[in-house]
């Protein structure tokens, strides 16, 4: 039944389109030959025409939440009565959000460096092997993995079962056979955001990996054979001419990473809850929107955070772009 019904779905959303821009290109057709409206703006009205359904579909689905967020992060727990900046001066003395702010910093400032710069080490490294293709394929396999899986795979590998009990976690093995005691990692504050943090480098390098290796398909071999000839090690040269030409591609790639990691919640959900102080904005904001009865007002609050920190990233993208096409 539920086949069906998304055949049926997707069917009368196809059947509607057709419908619409039959009709209206059929009325604007209808008004420009019996001459009601000039014939220069043809182009025009056809392009809104066209980009309607697309404005409607944006403004319903991500305008209006963005305003009823910002509306509700003024209101009460039930969205009824206007309360002011309450919420806001609540979020500032609250000790998990501060908390959690800091989290989102350290996860903003190491997973997108780190999976930026393995991306770009791997990628380098098996061009120069045979079985490079074999290695790229097994490193860009966790991109295949949602982050909920990802944190089941990495939980076993930080499970632990007590100091009495045998180890069946990858790294308390590792640990135990070395003679030292199992530690429950993931309550360690600190140590344990740098666990869940090694989880996102490990899905988010193979999709560095695969934009730098095209991107390295491009770099002229002339220019690094003339570098070899010249007595430039390849230390020299990966610093000194592969980095500054793969400068945009560093920037665009470091940008993606940074918009999803502002956006992590699937993967500390799984492993911690955001429990022994792991919280991130996301999970905080999950909590108080849906837990507890929940609280419109201040789930609004984080939400909005959230978005105030993608904007100038977004803003700092448009503004390079901007000047990369006046150049």
């Amino acid at each position: 039944m539920n086949i069906i019904s998304l055949i049926s779905t997707v069917l009368a959303g196809i059947f509607f389109f057709i419908i619409y821009f039959r009709l209206f290109n059929f009325i604007l057709d209808y008004i420009i030959k019996y001459k009601i409206i000039s014939h220069r703006y043809e182009n025009s009205i056809r392009s809104i025409i066209f980009i309607a359904p697309a404005f409607l579909v944006l403004f319903t689905f991500i305008l209006f939440p963005v305003f009823e967020t910002i509306r509700l992060s003024f209101y009460d727990k039930f969205g009824r009565e206007f309360i002011g900046f309450e919420n806001y001066l609540w979020a500032i003395k609250d000790n998990e959000f501060r908390r959690s702010i800091l989290n989102n910093l350290g996860w903003l400032l190491i997973v997108p460096t780190l999976s930026t710069f393995f991306g770009l080490v791997i990628a380098n490294l098996t061009d120069r092997i045979w079985w490079g293709t074999i290695a790229k394929s097994i490193i860009f396999m966790p991109m295949a993995i949602s982050f909920v899986g990802a944190g089941v795979i990495w939980k076993f590998i930080y499970d632990y079962r007590g100091i009495d009990d045998q180890q069946i976690g990858l790294l308390n093995a590792i640990v135990v056979s070395f003679g030292l005691e199992p530690q429950a990692w993931l309550t360690i504050p600190i140590w344990n955001n740098l666990f869940l943090m090694a989880i996102m480098i490990w899905i988010q390098t193979g999709l560095a990996l695969v934009i730098f290796s095209a991107a390295l398909r491009g770099i002229p071999k002339e220019t690094l054979e003339a570098a070899r000839i010249d007595g430039a090690s390849e230390f020299r040269i990966f610093w000194s001419i592969i980095i500054p030409f793969l400068e945009q591609t560093i920037l665009v790639i470091w940008t993606i990473i940074t918009i999803l990691v502002l956006k992590v919640f699937d993967i500390i959900y799984a492993m911690t809850n955001g429990q022994w102080q792991t919280e991130v904005l996301a999970n905080l904001m999950y909590d108080w929107m849906f837990r507890g009865g929940g609280d419109s007002g201040r789930g609004s609050v984080l939400a909005f955070c959230i978005m105030i920190g993608v904007i100038p990233i977004l803003a700092w993208n448009l503004y390079r772009h901007r000047n990369e096409q006046s150049t």
